[in-house]
């Protein structure tokens, strides 16, 4: 253990291993972040996790370079590391998945594994791209969130149901509020849509409806 603390700051690696490490950890990342920009299917695209993404297969490396077979930086590695918290949450489940490929191709690169790094890449992106262009998998339509409010006498004063039955496969009823003032009803609904690319076509014919105020249509927790 001595000896591991002697030579914590002594290293082998050259300034062209390390050049051609993160050389590698870049081109893997950009072509996750390919991978991530045409398999994406979430409701909110943030370019900044696309670019992390990048950020993180390189800094991955450097952080196995740093360590190589030192037992005494890998544990000074952790100490360090401990006290950073992440507070961002992830929501969609695949962005879980991209981020431990980007960890697991830059620990590649770190190591100087340039052949498994580039093909893991390749040969895992390949299966994620063909898993996303595949309808074998896919559900039959996501559920949206439909809610709107209405003056009448009852909720069935206003003539919605052609409506629905016209932009969707199924409608649930989930609510039914009164509100504050008289004769104004919020109505809930879970709405299977025939084609998602008319979602804005169903809103706006709700609107057009007499006695309609709000049309909201939610698809994880945002509006359309």
């Amino acid at each position: 253990m001595l000896q591991e603390f002697s030579t914590i700051f002594v290293t082998s690696i050259t300034f062209e291993q390390v050049a051609t490490n993160l050389l590698f950890a870049l081109v893997c990342g950009l072509t996750i972040s390919w991978i991530y920009r045409l398999t994406y299917r979430g409701p909110g695209f943030a370019v900044s996790f696309v670019h992390a993404l990048i950020y993180l297969a390189m800094i991955t490396a450097v952080v196995i370079m740093v360590i190589g077979n030192n037992l005494a930086r890998a544990f000074g590695l952790v100490g360090a590391m401990s006290i950073i918290r992440f507070r961002t949450a992830v929501k969609d489940t695949a962005d879980i998945v991209f981020i431990f490929f980007s960890l697991a191709i830059g620990m590649a690169a770190g190591v100087g594994m340039h052949k498994l790094a580039i093909g893991a890449t390749m040969l895992i992106g390949l299966v994620m791209i063909l898993m996303a262009k595949s309808t074998a998998v896919l559900p039959m339509g996501r559920k949206f969130l439909l809610q709107f409010s209405l003056l009448g006498d009852t909720p069935d004063a206003v003539p919605y149901e052609p409506i629905l039955k016209q932009y969707c496969r199924t409608h649930k009823l989930i609510n039914v509020k009164t509100e504050e003032e008289e004769n104004l009803y919020e109505i809930s609904f879970y709405v299977d849509l025939r084609d998602e690319q008319k979602h804005y076509e169903l809103v706006k014919e709700l609107r057009k409806l007499a006695g309609m105020l709000r049309v909201n249509l939610f698809y994880d927790e945002e509006a359309i």
